[in-house]
């Protein structure tokens, strides 16, 4: 990620259903969609037990035009109702950051 701080964090934590049933193909729909939205910096995505995926954005008014885009509304719905048991959404400002790598 090139983008320094500060910038936006949306950390979307989940359990999902047993169930796919488009899942995967909605997921990286999104990720498209996301990636042309004003404002998208980055994601990061790990799956397991739970799932975590954390968007980057440049600001709380990017954030917000990618809440109510409406393909997004669309899969915030289906997530409700078919792919996920739980789900919580923390929106953080990242003030500061340092990374190691090999």
């Amino acid at each position: 990620m090139k983008t320094k701080p500060p910038y936006y964090a949306v950390i979307f934590t989940n359990q999902k259903t047993k169930t796919d049933d488009g899942y995967s193909e909605m997921a990286q729909k999104m990720e498209t969609l996301a990636k042309r939205q004003p404002g998208y910096i980055d994601l990061e995505s790990a799956s397991g037990e739970v799932g975590i995926t954390i968007s980057y954005w440049e600001s709380l008014e990017a954030i917000a035009q990618w809440k109510s885009n409406t393909d997004h509304l669309f899969a915030q719905q289906k997530g409700i109702s078919d792919w996920y048991l739980w789900y919580k959404v923390r929106i953080c400002l990242v003030e500061r950051e340092y990374e190691f790598e090999k």
